[in-house]
């Protein structure tokens, strides 16, 4: 397992749409997979796409028990998402502020749909689906973003409200994104 460099916005990279995983349970895909939640531990994020390490497939990982970015949210449990869909289960929205380590220092009040259901299935090819709300929606819903080369920032819709956190939040210091 390996700690991988994740890539920044402005690299062309994480602007393609990725390509589907067609074999599951191999050695490569549990080394990619390991890599991911590595990097993501080292980095305190919620979640990882595979296009933000440079990998273009439809993989993203992601999970939430106690994070020192999000002190506040629910959480989410540790989960291998690959060749994701997604049902939105009502259009209900809310915005809610958003960081990404491909952005990184930078926050942006995004906004999501609150209830979805997602499907796809696990890195041994094992079929599974969820039904859920608020943050654990949110975060899938960035992570699958980034599938199709979407970031955050894009999102956003009063770019007043984007920015280094310690601006938007004064008093709070910077964290990494």
């Amino acid at each position: 397992m390996a700690v991988q460099k994740v890539l920044r916005m402005g690299d062309p990279r994480l602007l393609r749409v990725a390509e589907a995983v067609g074999e599951f349970n191999t050695p490569s895909l549990d080394r990619l997979v390991d890599d991911m939640f590595e990097t993501m531990a080292a980095l305190d994020g919620a979640g990882l796409a595979a296009p933000q390490i440079g990998v273009n497939l439809r993989l993203v990982i992601f999970g939430v028990e106690a994070n020192p970015r999000y002190p506040e949210v629910e959480p989410v449990p540790t989960t291998v998402l690959i060749n994701p869909e997604i049902t939105l289960m009502s259009e209900a929205m809310d915005e809610d502020w958003e960081g990404c380590l491909s952005v990184p220092g930078l926050r942006g009040l995004v906004p999501r749909h609150t209830h979805l259901r997602y499907s796809g299935f696990d890195q041994h090819g094992q079929r599974f689906e969820r039904e859920v709300k608020d943050f654990h929606a949110r975060v899938v819903q960035h992570e699958c973003d980034h599938l199709d080369g979407i970031l955050y920032p894009r999102r956003i819709r009063d770019l007043s409200r984007f920015g280094f956190e310690d601006e938007l939040v004064p008093g709070k210091g910077a964290e990494k994104a």
